[in-house]
């Protein structure tokens, strides 16, 4: 395993991150349990988790997830043996089954908090991450924004900051993140924490993968000159840069469950999977490690989300921490991508 220290901290994690928000859907408890333990067996040392997951979103399996992870540190007592992230959700209808107070408000924030410590069995979480923005913008398949004249949203970043301030100094939250997030936003958070002294967001998780790079635009830029990390997820485009659905969507694949995901489907997309694949075949290449090693090794990219829903999945989606890929590969890769820009948003 790879490891990396997380921007303006001591904190080191593992290159790889284990993503969980299948468990409680689509994965078991035992199937958790069994996850976390292969996964520090192979030198993984960071887990994200959230309070909506597991995904998708609904009231019968909410929380699910950071319960899973509770009752592993309660049975194997390694809870200092693990970097723990998890995250607060901003408004939504949908979400309305987890609070009636939704958002970032201290009162909010501070009952989110608290059920995620219980449910997760710890004093406290590594890394707390606003899981999207309050205000209207670009996130959740949106590639561009959109000005919406109704919008009621206030801006509220100092006193976010000052809310999760408190928590840092009563030692519940170490640091502190954002999820979903644009260059915007993450440039006015980092005014106020300079303004006022207050914790500076460490760390940003966003989708990119092959079929997203559109935070190379104009986010990337933003990390690199104010040391900030990018956590990606769905760094395989759900599956879909494994090319498992390239002949149609896999049986019992969570696209082929949850249809409301097929973001990474459409016509272009489509092409330029194959073309990647394409790639992987030529070089003879494991196409999802493939996949994954270019996010891997991007300067950006601080640890890379993988989930997995069965242990061979898994053992082969952390093995791409030992491709290295080569100047030709990587050029082949930017060719494609310079016909196919960013065809997923």
């Amino acid at each position: 395993m790879k490891y990396t220290t997380l921007p303006n901290t001591d904190i080191k994690v593992s290159k790889i991150c284990l993503g969980t928000m299948t468990w409680g859907e689509q994965n078991t408890e035992a199937e958790g349990h069994e996850q976390i333990e292969f996964a520090l067996d192979k030198g993984v040392n960071f887990l994200d988790t959230a309070e909506m997951y597991a995904v998708p979103g609904r009231a019968e399996t909410q929380g699910k997830t950071e319960e899973i992870i509770g009752t592993w540190f309660k049975k194997s007592g390694k809870r200092e043996d693990v970097v723990l992230a998890s995250k607060v959700v901003g408004p939504g209808e949908a979400m309305k089954h987890i609070r009636e107070n939704l958002g970032f408000s201290k009162e909010a924030v501070t009952e989110a908090l608290h059920k995620s410590l219980k449910r997760l069995q710890t004093d406290y979480i590594d890394l707390y991450q606003l899981h999207w923005p309050e205000r209207n913008t670009n996130f959740f398949g949106k590639r561009g924004y959109e000005r919406d004249e109704e919008e009621a949203w206030e801006e509220n970043f100092q006193e976010v900051l000052e809310t999760l301030s408190g928590f840092v100094k009563e030692g519940k939250i170490r640091q502190v993140g954002l999820s979903n997030e644009t260059p915007y936003g993450v440039m006015r958070f980092l005014e106020e924490s300079r303004k006022h002294n207050l914790p500076k967001m460490i760390t940003v998780q966003n989708p990119y993968n092959l079929l997203n790079r559109k935070d190379e635009i104009g986010l990337t830029e933003v990390l690199h000159r104010e040391n900030l990390g990018l956590f990606p997820y769905s760094p395989l485009g759900m599956g879909t840069l494994s090319g498992k659905h390239l002949d149609g969507i896999a049986k019992n694949s969570r696209l082929d469950l949850f249809p409301q995901y097929k973001r990474y489907s459409g016509e272009q997309a489509v092409k330029a999977t194959r073309a990647y694949k394409e790639i992987a075949e030529k070089f003879n290449l494991n196409f999802a490690q493939m996949s994954l090693a270019f996010v891997n090794t991007r300067p950006f990219v601080s640890s890379n989300i993988i989930g997995a829903t069965s242990i061979k999945q898994l053992e082969e989606n952390i093995g791409s921490i030992d491709l290295e890929l080569s100047e030709e590969v990587l050029e082949e890769i930017n060719k494609v991508h310079e016909t196919y820009p960013n065809p997923a948003p």
